[in-house]
């Protein structure tokens, strides 16, 4: 009867040292963080550097799109009356977006791509900010331009969402993916 209680004792401190094991190892297995590159392109730049980014990052990737397509009249910038100056003109303007992300949740880091527009970002990106709750996200802008840097956009984007973590933005003009995959790591 002894040598039962012993046995069962024994079994019973083996069980509980699995146990105890198996939980130190999920304590120390790190959740895997979930990225999003969403952008918005007016003339496929951006778009192509978004389409290599998430390659890189191994992220999803969404299209904000505008729910009226913009025409190459709209985006005629020498145009005064043109439907991309007048947007730009009035920092209220929201244009709207087609469709939404159901799952942004998901997310830890989201990169947002834009072109720059006006020295800033384009105002269907206020849009998006505004769509979502980016509590507890990181976000990490990027942008295309024919001339400007992406400084004023990124002071733009952090004083208008001041409770957002951002990181420092970055102009990816011809950018290979050597370049992306070194400006990923050292985010």
């Amino acid at each position: 009867m002894k040598k039962i209680i012993v046995m069962i004792a024994a079994l019973l401190t083996i069980a509980l040292s699995a146990c105890s094991q198996s939980n130190k190892s999920n304590k120390n297995e790190k959740k895997e963080m979930k990225t999003l590159v969403a952008y918005f392109s007016a003339s496929g730049v951006t778009a192509g550097v978004a389409q290599q980014l998430a390659e890189v990052t191994g992220a999803d990737l969404y299209e904000i799109k505008p729910e009226v397509p913009y025409t190459d009249a709209d985006l005629d910038w020498r145009d005064k009356q043109s439907r991309s100056t007048l947007e730009m003109q009035d920092r209220k303007s929201r244009p709207a977006i087609a469709g939404k992300l159901e799952n942004m949740s998901d997310y830890d880091v989201i990169y947002v791509g834009f072109p720059i527009w006006w020295y800033t970002c384009p105002t269907i990106i206020n849009t998006f900010m505004e769509a979502y709750d980016f509590s507890g996200k990181t976000v990490v802008p990027f942008a295309t331009s024919g001339g400007s840097d992406i400084q004023k956009a990124c002071d733009d984007l952090k004083a208008a969402y001041p409770s957002v973590s951002w990181k420092a933005g970055k102009l990816l003009n011809d950018a290979t993916k050597a370049d992306l995959e070194a400006w990923v790591k050292a985010l």
